[in-house]
């Protein structure tokens, strides 16, 4: 009897891998907010680790870390549904792509029979690939590094800490590194000594780090206010409640009041009647109000979202126009052959204009900040130039009112605290409907977060620092690192290769002798 191709056992199976495959890498993805389970991140990738190990052939293990990949990205960005549609299905399958190399990598790291140099070659170049999945993905053509590891440990003041020296790279790799060392434990059971000792002896070089990494020198307060009126669908009726909130902020001695992402629809320059009603509320409040204007500029052609200063003078000149669009929602990647998706979701009718040049302001009491617009505080080297350029606080403008009911909120709020960490800076992240929130210097949060339901105005104390953190002054040596360990794998796994004696020529076949007078049988 045959068997029709396509519906026996083995097609069958392939099918039940598969799914496994997509739901073990969606499990990380309940590592972030708004679920949270940050400890869940230092187990979750086990699942997936012992699927790939287990594929029969290269074939499978690259199909098994492209599912892996695609349930990943699905699953951290699933609050895009809405406004993408199916399309979300189709870009999260493209990304998964980029862990087709991780898996072919895995199977052969964990593969074959276990000796410490091969758990050691494992620890190493596993955590490495992740790490170059995630360097690449980060391009902002392909979403920005929206989901990485290491973020999963926003509110781990350790991994913080760690965050000043290697920034959120350097947390993913240890993540990664340690949820390697657990399937070892699993795959390779004469071993588990040995990866115990390490583990034990990882953790003790991370708790040096975090001990020796140098605390920042407090260097006086700042008080600064945010305003966050609420979801107000009418761009009037929204200025008018953000020029309320902002009024009852008189007599707080307020040193800057931070407006959220589009708070201004109109280009200032074009509406000298709404800059004189935020100049008189500078006025009466005593503080510089930083406002993000959304609007066609009057001086240039396009679209610009700006985060705009304005003092009781009126605009004073210190203007940032935003860098790093939002792929399909300030604008549409290769729109002649993607602009379908504008009509299967809410993908940007008319791309955005792009700001050519990151800025710091400075305000009267010559306090120095650097501004951010949405998704850009997701960028460790966006906030980390602007620290290098002399920011004293981190600001971030931020709208998340089309995901209002979805995790996309509280990842975003996150967001801050990891870049607080990295450059030993305060950081604000204002947004027009919730979440806001403030974070000082080693990104531990300060006072509440402002929820999706407030329409509020909350001030908050904010401690300055002086001082570098290592990674500010260098860089993403662990993205380096984790590069060379790949290249270092690569060169030792050719070598072995070229060492390989090549295979001789064929034997003969046998012969053998018909016993004479012999009949073949028929």
């Amino acid at each position: 009897m045959r068997i029709p191709v396509g519906h026996g056992p083995r097609s069958s199976s392939a099918w039940w891998r598969g799914a496994a495959a997509l739901l073990a890498g969606a499990l990380p993805s309940l590592a972030f907010p708004a679920p949270a389970l940050w400890w869940l991140a230092w187990v979750a990738l086990v699942p997936l680790l012992l699927l790939v190990r287990s594929a029969g052939s290269v074939r499978r293990a690259a199909l098994d870390g492209w599912l892996g990949g695609t349930g990943f990205m699905f699953a951290v960005h699933h609050w895009l549904l809405p406004s993408l549609n199916v399309f979300i299905v189709v870009l999260a399958a493209l990304l998964g792509l980029l862990w087709a190399p991780w898996g072919v990598l895995v199977r052969a790291a964990l593969g074959g029979g276990p000796s410490v140099a091969r758990a050691l070659a494992a620890l190493a170049v596993v955590p490495s690939g992740w790490l170059l999945v995630e360097l690449v993905r980060s391009w902002q053509g392909l979403g920005g590094p929206w989901g990485l590891l290491g973020a999963s440990q926003w509110q781990v003041p350790w991994a913080l800490r760690l965050m000043s020296v290697g920034g959120v790279w350097l947390v993913s790799l240890l993540v990664v590194g340690v949820n390697t060392a657990v399937a070892l434990l699993v795959v390779w059971p004469p071993l588990r000594t040995a990866t115990v000792s390490l583990l034990v002896v990882g953790a003790l070089a991370v708790a040096a780090v975090a001990v020796w990494a140098p605390h920042m020198t407090r260097d006086g307060h700042f008080k600064v206010a945010v305003v966050q009126p609420g979801v107000i669908e009418n761009g009037d009726a929204r200025f008018a409640r953000s020029e309320t909130l902002t009024r009852a902020l008189a007599g707080q001695h307020v040193d800057l009041v931070v407006w959220g992402e589009s708070s201004v629809g109109q280009d200032l320059a074009a509406r000298p009647d709404l800059a004189a009603r935020i100049a008189r509320l500078s006025s009466q409040v005593g503080a510089d109000i930083l406002v993000n204007v959304d609007a066609r500029r009057s001086d240039r052609p396009g679209i610009f979202k700006s985060s705009v200063l304005v003092g009781p003078g009126g605009p004073t000149g210190q203007r940032y126009d935003k860098m790093r669009l939002v792929p399909f929602g300030e604008y549409v990647p290769a729109r002649s052959l993607l602009g379908w998706a504008t009509s299967v979701g809410k993908a940007a009718d008319e791309d955005r204009r792009r700001g050519t040049t990151p800025v710091v302001m400075t305000l009267p009491d010559a306090v120095r900040v650097g501004p951010l617009v949405c998704f850009e505080s997701a960028f460790p080297d966006m906030s980390r130039h602007l620290v290098r350029g002399g920011a004293q606080l981190l600001v971030a403008q931020s709208s998340t009112s089309s995901f209002q009911d979805t995790w996309a909120p509280a990842q975003h709020a996150s967001l801050a605290a990891l870049r607080a960490a990295e450059t030993g800076r305060p950081m604000v992240h204002a947004t027009l409907t919730g979440i806001s929130a403030v974070y000082g210097p080693d990104g531990g949060r300060i006072g509440s977060w402002l929820p999706t339901s407030a329409s509020t105005a909350a001030v908050y104390d904010v401690p300055l620092t002086t001082g570098t953190t290592p990674y500010v002054r260098f860089g993403d040596w662990a993205v380096y690192a984790a590069l060379a360990a790949l290249v270092l794998y690569a060169a030792a796994a050719g070598a072995r290769a070229f060492r390989k004696p090549a295979p001789g020529p064929p034997a003969p076949p046998a012969r053998t002798a018909r016993a004479s007078g012999a009949r073949p049988v028929r």
